[in-house]
């Protein structure tokens, strides 16, 4: 058996002493010639961006579905609701094809079975079919919400009133959540249904083999794991048992899974969806945002979760316009960088990205190569960033250290090495790094960038190896190298199945926007799969195929 402590601890902690060396090595200019480098900054960057950004007319404060899916469409979803996306729920639901109630009640015994997707399953919700019911009253009545009737998992770091919310860690006991985060109460206000909590790892950051509630394999193979963090949240949708899923990024953890179970997600702006209630990993990192199956839905649960709610200081009153539009596509000017993001990715991958690229120039957008410059660097100070409010938020449990998992033993156990000074000089050099990709972005002219996925399939569980052109890797030194600059950032990210690799597993590609232009990372996946069918695509071990867990 791998020791998971000895394997996590000698693979970061030569990164973080790799990365700080680096970062001592290039300080900034020193005052009195200091640069415009403070966090207010940053506050001023994305204020000014995100001015620019809203119309004079608010945007909408509940989307329509933008496309109804056919008869023919309808009636497969009422015969089979698990393989049905939210905006064919909600058409289903329209045109009486079926109800909340009897999705629900289809969907339930997955949530409660013994099969491989059953790991990502932590804790039932009470009043799932009370709530169904009242969905169901309410299409006959004519008075549907925005979401009515879309069941969904939250992740176990997002709070759910009244229920057991654990952050997948020893250390919180059994910990009642005493109120629903925003983003829960406002997908309730809309008409959706909470109905399970969704695994983790440990408070986010743990490893692939939860101490508390054991390791989430992938629907797709049951040898492999599934990404994290948001663990639970991608295999639940990968298994079609559920068809939207809140999830978290603080490094890639919503597109990480979403990549690696073939699904769809969005990393939102930073300080689009409030974090109120939401358990803190990394706070000048982390984002809350949505996982389903496609663009469109991705986008008519951002339009609802979206704008400040009073108590998240980083979110603001306007909101910029949320909608997946295809036709956006049409003279739309993608980026493609071909360095640090193209790097220790396998062929299969590459592959995949170099087919989305052709296919997006065949719907009528203009390619054009552009380039970051010094992302290893900027890498190596998200490192800094991350381990440094890491050790902030888990101080008070060092001396129950012992309870938390390998993985998160070994984050914890370097998270101190960085010092004040680090930490600090890697928090001045963010609103540099923003504003000159910002500039760059500009001078090349381009709305978005696309990138390949994350660098290979999914890691084996028993080594917590990843292959790159036939090369084993641990996984850390694989997952976050296309996530985690975004995080830095806080520019939208979306990632979305983009083919199948040789070994018969999903890879995906990620696009990538200004602050405050998710719609048009949402826009450009939408018109992608419209004309593909990667998002289609169910694993063996599934609600809608049964299990391999044989």
């Amino acid at each position: 058996m791998t020791d998971v402590f000895a394997v996590v601890r000698g693979t970061i902690a030569p990164q973080l002493e790799q990365a700080l060396h680096d970062s001592r090595a290039n300080p900034l200019p020193a005052a009195p010639s200091s640069l415009p480098a403070e966090p207010s900054h940053s506050h001023a960057l994305f204020a000014r961006l995100l001015a620019a950004t809203v119309d004079a007319a608010p945007a909408p404060a509940a989307p329509a579905v933008a496309l109804t899916p056919g008869a023919d469409s309808t009636a497969a979803t009422a015969s089979d609701p698990a393989a049905a996306s939210v905006t064919e729920l909600l058409a289903a639901y329209r045109d009486g094809s079926t109800t909340p109630t009897a999705v629900v009640e289809a969907l339930a015994p997955h949530w409660t079975s013994d099969d491989v997707w059953s790991d990502a399953v932590l804790r039932l919700v009470d009043g799932a079919e009370q709530a169904a019911a009242e969905s169901t009253r309410r299409w006959a009545a004519g008075e549907a919400r925005a979401l009515e009737g879309v069941p969904f998992a939250v992740k176990d770091i997002i709070d759910v009133a009244g229920t057991v919310v654990t952050s997948g860690s020893l250390q919180t006991g059994d910990r009642v959540a005493p109120a629903d985060a925003t983003v829960v109460a406002r997908l309730r206000a809309a008409g959706g249904i909470p109905v399970f909590t969704a695994a983790t790892t440990e408070f986010a950051c743990g490893g692939p083999h939860n101490a508390r509630y054991g390791a989430v394999r992938n629907p797709w193979d049951p040898e492999r794991w599934t990404g994290g963090s948001s663990t639970g949240s991608g295999s639940a949708l990968a298994a079609r048992i559920v068809p939207l899923a809140l999830g978290s990024d603080t490094g890639g953890s919503i597109r990480v899974p979403s990549a690696l179970c073939g699904t769809t997600g969005i990393k939102p702006t930073y300080g689009l969806v409030p974090r109120t209630g939401v358990a803190s990993l990394s706070w000048t990192l982390d984002h809350v945002g949505p996982m389903a199956r496609t663009a469109e839905d991705l986008a008519l649960v951002l339009a609802v979760i979206a704008g400040g709610d009073g108590h998240d200081p980083t979110t603001h009153t306007a909101v910029p316009l949320v909608e997946a539009a295809p036709g956006r596509i049409a003279g739309m000017r993608i980026g493609v960088p071909r360095v640090w993001f193209t790097e220790r990715v396998d062929r299969a991958v590459l592959d995949a990205h170099a087919a989305a690229v052709d296919r997006f120039a065949a719907l009528g957008a203009e390619i054009v190569p552009i380039e970051f410059d010094d992302l290893e660097a900027i890498d190596a100070e998200c490192w800094t960033v991350f381990y440094g409010e890491l050790a902030a938020n888990q101080e008070a449990n060092a001396a129950t250290a012992d309870l938390f998992d390998a993985g998160t033993r070994a984050r914890f156990d370097v998270a101190f090495t960085p010092t004040a000074a680090d930490y600090l000089r890697s928090l001045r050099r963010r609103p540099l790094v923003q504003a000159a990709m910002v500039a760059r972005m500009d001078e090349a002219g381009v709305d978005v960038v696309l990138t390949p996925g994350i660098g290979a399939t999914a890691p084996r569980l028993d080594d917590l190896t990843m292959t790159v052109d036939g090369v084993p890797y641990n996984l850390h030194d694989v997952i976050p190298r296309n996530t985690r600059v975004f995080d830095y950032v806080g520019f939208p990210a979306l990632m979305m199945p983009a083919g199948t690799a040789p070994d018969g597993l999903p890879v995906g590609v990620q696009l990538v926007a200004r602050p405050w232009d998710d719609r048009l990372v949402l826009s450009a996946a939408a018109a992608f799969q419209e004309v593909t069918d990667h998002h289609h695509r169910v694993p063996p071990a599934s609600a809608t195929r049964g299990s391999t867990d044989q």
